[in-house]
Formats: structure tokens, C-alpha cells, sequence
């Protein structure tokens, strides 16, 4: 379970991220939506560790910032951070080493067939195309095999292909009960995968709704995403009945 509490972020005199709390539950797909500059990035960053921030954020119940909550954390992020003189083969021996894996091998083999990969062993990192950048990035985080993954914009460069490779193995991560935050502006491309989706606009938490409390009202991600970010008033937060359309 990640917790996170009363989270504020100032760049300066510039407030990125304005009291949020959230609470992600093991087995679950959690979509992160706001348009840009909505904070989106700065609280996966926070999550991870790489910022200060005010609040609090736990992995099963430890601070994020120990060596036991982050071995509990994956992070794909949006643009890949290569080494140009490391072959794939050797970025994955990295990140196994880095994280003491014990029995990896066939892991790895997996992950590289799986992504396509497999052929380009020998390559090194600044030989790749973008989308197998990409491809790369996605296999180094997965490769830990963490129970918390945090995944910004993952479907970014990669071809039809990839991507319903990658749905089908975010479903299968779903089912062996990871938990998965997916920060994405491609909003049909998680349309059928997520189990709660929160919408950040401003740096406030402007809806957390899962998708079995809309059930039967007829509207799709998109829809949610357009009514919070273009149909509420500046301090109203909208909730699963107000989605519904029920009476309160």
C-alpha cells in the first residue's frame, strides 16, 4: 500500500503540489490525469524520493525515503536515462547488480523477448531508436520485479505493437496483486486498464474516483478528464456521485 499525506511541494515562490492525499491499494490501477503544470510529475517525484517536499508518504507503512520502502518502489520515467557505452544486455546486468537480484537471467530473457528486444543485446544504448529506448527503459524498471511501480507516460514512442505488450503485461502485474500509478496524457490508451483514476489541476487533487462507483453512468476516462478539468469551479472537487450524476 502507498500512502500519501497532506504532500506540498514550493518551487520557490511557486506551489506545485497544494496538500495532496491519496491512498493506493495493493492489486489496483490508479491513473494519474491533470493538463500540464497540474503537479502530476512533481508528486511521482516525491514518491520516489528525488524531492523535498512538506507531509508524508509510506510504502506498507515505511517512510519512502529508506533503503526498505525504495527496494518496494519501481519508477519508469517518461524519458529513458541511457548509458551510451552499455550494450542492453549490460544496462540489464547493471540494474539486477544494483538491486542484489538473485536468479535473474531468465527474467531478463523474458523481459527482452517480450519487449523485442531480445536481438538487440549487443547494441549499445545510443545505437537504439527511440522506441526501443523506450522499450529498454520500461524492461530496466520492470526488471526488479517491484510491488509498488510508478509509470510516467510508459506508452510514449512505442509502436501498436508495444503498447498492447505492455497493457497486457500491466494486467498481468494487476492480477499477481502489484499496485501501478500510471501518469499519462494519452488518456485511450489506459482507457480500459484503470481501477481509480486521480485528476490533479492547479496542484490540488481535483477528483478521485474509481471506476466501479461510475459503473452504469455511460462515461469513459476521457469524458471524467474533461468534466473535472474543464467543468468545475476553481475549489470544488468532485466526487464519484457527483460522476454518477446521483442526488446528494
Amino acid at each position: 500500500m502507498l500512502e500519501v499525506k497532506n504532500v506540498t511541494k514550493r518551487y520557490g515562490k511557486n506551489l506545485a503540489c497544494d496538500d495532496v492525499s491519496f491512498t493506493l491499494d495493493p492489486g489496483s490501477l490508479t491513473v494519474l490525469l491533470g493538463p500540464n503544470g497540474a503537479g502530476k510529475s512533481t508528486i511521482i517525484k516525491s514518491i520516489i524520493g528525488f524531492l523535498k517536499f512538506q507531509g508524508t508518504i509510506t510504502v506498507n507503512g515505511i517512510n519512502n525515503k529508506t533503503s526498505e520502502a525504495r527496494r518496494q518502489l519501481g519508477y519508469i520515467p517518461e524519458l529513458p536515462s541511457l548509458y551510451p557505452n552499455l550494450t542492453v544486455i549490460e544496462h540489464m546486468e547493471f540494474i539486477a547488480r544494483a538491486y542484489k537480484l538473485t536468479d535473474y537471467k531468465e527474467r531478463i530473457d523474458m523481459l527482452l523477448k517480450r519487449f523485442e528486444l531480445d536481438d538487440k543485446r549487443k547494441k549499445f544504448g545510443d545505437e537504439l531508436s527511440k522506441g526501443m529506448q523506450q522499450k529498454l527503459n520500461l524492461c530496466l524498471g520492470l526488471l526488479p520485479d517491484p510491488d509498488i511501480i510508478l509509470l510516467d507516460e510508459p506508452m510514449l514512442g512505442l509502436d501498436p505493437h508495444a503498447i498492447k505488450e505492455l497493457k497486457n503485461y500491466i494486467e498481468e502485474l494487476r492480477q499477481r496483486g502489484k499496485t501501478l500509478f500510471i501518469s499519462t496524457h494519452i488518456i485511450d490508451s489506459v482507457d480500459m486498464l484503470w481501477d481509480r483514476t486521480i485528476i490533479m489541476q492547479g496542484g490540488k487533487i481535483k477528483a478521485n474516483v474509481q471506476r466501479s462507483e461510475i459503473e452504469g453512468s455511460g462515461k469513459t476516462l476521457e469524458d471524467i478528464f474533461f468534466e473535472v478539468t474543464e467543468g468545475i469551479e476553481k475549489d470544488q472537487v468532485i466526487d464519484a456521485g457527483d460522476m454518477a450524476g446521483e442526488d446528494k
